[in-house]
């Protein structure tokens, strides 16, 4: 039987990691197994398209972003995504396809229908069971991103109408397919988000309780 597929959207500084990884907590308190991981990366050849990618001293033009984007992808559904959902476990996925759309298409300028056949091309069409879009607006999580102290990577960097133009087309993303994406205000604490993950992941997992403090 396959598995569950859920990835996590958003911004910068929107606070998917560590919702991700109280998740995969939940999961493993239900005796389950849970693979978590993340785009760009995920795989040896992932993780250094991701050095690229988010390196301050580079600016590839934005085809040559989103080509660096789908081929990590293609990657990791091959290595990791599909063997994982295959084997029927559950699947949390930092970025997916959505984020393509969102930064390159609403960011970039790129043409839609361009970056939806690459991702076709690239995941052989594995779409998502659920989207967890964190939205929360660009000067907040750019916020939170400074605060949380490192250098900024060249995606920090962009000027807030970039930020905007992807916190746009994700909303508009998120109306196009309201039976896949479930929009989070990720302004909310990280506990009463946490409780609002679950919420919207459970009924898909179908274990018969809910863990405790849920």
């Amino acid at each position: 039987m396959r598995g569950l597929f859920v990835t996590f959207e958003g911004g910068e500084g929107s606070g998917k990691s560590t919702q991700i990884e109280r998740l995969a907590a939940h999961l493993r308190a239900e005796g389950l197994d849970p693979l978590a991981t993340r785009e760009p990366g995920g795989t040896p050849l992932g993780e250094r398209v991701r050095d690229v990618l988010l390196d301050h001293e580079l600016s590839p033009a934005p085809l040559t972003e989103a080509l660096l984007m789908e081929a990590a992808r293609a990657e990791i559904v091959a290595r990791v995504i599909a063997p994982a959902l295959e084997a029927g476990r559950i699947v949390l996925c930092d970025r997916y396809v959505h984020s393509t759309l969102a930064y390159q298409g609403g960011g970039r300028g790129l043409d839609a229908a361009l970056l939806e056949q690459l991702n076709r091309t690239a995941t052989g069409g594995l779409a998502p069971d659920l989207v967890v879009l964190f939205d929360v607006a660009p000067e907040i999580g750019l916020e939170r991103r400074e605060r949380a102290g490192g250098s900024p990577n060249r995606l920090d960097r962009e000027s807030p109408e970039f930020h905007r133009r992807v916190r746009e087309r994700y909303l508009d993303l998120a109306r196009r397919e309201p039976d896949r994406f479930f929009v989070l205000d990720a302004s909310l604490p990280p506990d009463d988000q946490e409780r609002r993950i679950w919420d919207a992941v459970f009924p898909r997992v179908g274990t018969g309780r809910r863990p405790a403090g849920a």
